[in-house]
């Protein structure tokens, strides 16, 4: 069985260097910059001109590209390629309704299609342990868990095609409220002369200690802004679940309140830096 991996980011580098490692089977590769195309050829993979080139040599076509109109374009793109047999997964975190649009599309070939976003970050990308969020039917998903085992260690089916985009971005949502408690509480925290790692140690004593203020307080501490996650894509990630919320006409104030803090660091123009960067927003030290 041939792999195909579209889209060699932050994220997706790390989640094919894996799959090479691991599959014994040939990788095709294909990145927009041809340089992360060759990064991955010299580790193994095959590199391709274009995601036309990957699809046509693959049984199982990944992506992981950052928008839905990224999405959008690598499906028309490598549609030509899809038939029976052949399995598209993309593992972009997009508009649920583009993702189910693009799973009609690739079943109209024959094909079979799974969207299977990522949480965690780069260090879990590149030790292979990155949860998985499946929207497939269940047979599906049976087949292709081997192949996402390569880069998660825990996956979950969460029903039918977008429902994976569903729960990815109810996940990113609650990290973003959750973010903007510790920034508010930790600098109110400073203002009043309680550092950061006593912060950190202190909540970790009481129903306050969570994932994120436990990875972050150190790099926040240091002034530490290296993107691991950006900024701009947690950005986009606000705008879909707005996006949802009133499509359900169901309204979320804790999550605009996150969303109006993501908004201020877009327009003073730190989005590629780490979404821990709002620290800077809240604490006052941007705009």
């Amino acid at each position: 069985m041939n792999i195909g991996f579209i889209g060699l980011g932050i994220m997706g580098e790390s989640m094919c260097e894996n799959i090479i490692k691991k599959h014994d089977g040939k990788v095709f590769v294909f990145d927009v910059m041809r340089e992360k195309t060759e990064k991955l050829a010299s580790l193994g993979a095959v590199g391709c001109e274009n995601a036309l080139e990957v699809a046509r040599n693959s049984d199982i076509v990944i992506t992981m590209v950052p928008k839905s109109e990224h999405s959008r374009a690598v499906c028309e793109e490598i549609l030509p390629a899809m038939k029976a047999g052949k399995i598209y997964i993309d593992m972009s975190t997009i508009d649920p309704s583009v993702s189910v649009e693009l799973s009609k599309r690739v079943k109209a070939t024959g094909a079979q299609f799974a969207d299977a976003p990522v949480v965690k970050s780069k260090p879990a990308a590149i030790a292979g342990t990155l949860g998985i969020y499946v929207g497939c039917d269940e047979d599906l998903f049976e087949t292709v868990r081997p192949v996402l085992g390569f880069m998660g260690s825990n996956i979950i089916r969460m029903g039918g095609n977008g429902m994976g985009l569903v729960m990815k971005i109810c996940h990113n949502t609650l990290v973003a409220e959750i973010q903007n408690g510790v920034n508010e509480t930790l600098a109110l925290a400073s203002r009043c002369g309680i550092g950061a790692d006593a912060f950190k140690t202190a909540i970790s004593y009481g129903g306050g200690q969570n994932f994120y203020l436990d990875g972050q307080a150190e790099k926040i501490r240091d002034r530490d802004w290296t993107t691991a996650f950006s900024l701009e894509n947690m950005n986009k990630d606000l705008g879909i679940c707005a996006a949802l919320s009133e499509e359900k006409g169901f309204p979320m104030p804790g999550m605009e309140n996150a969303r109006a803090v993501y908004a201020k660091g877009m327009e003073h123009g730190i989005g590629k830096e780490d979404f821990r960067a709002t620290y800077k927003i809240v604490n006052g030290e941007v705009g």
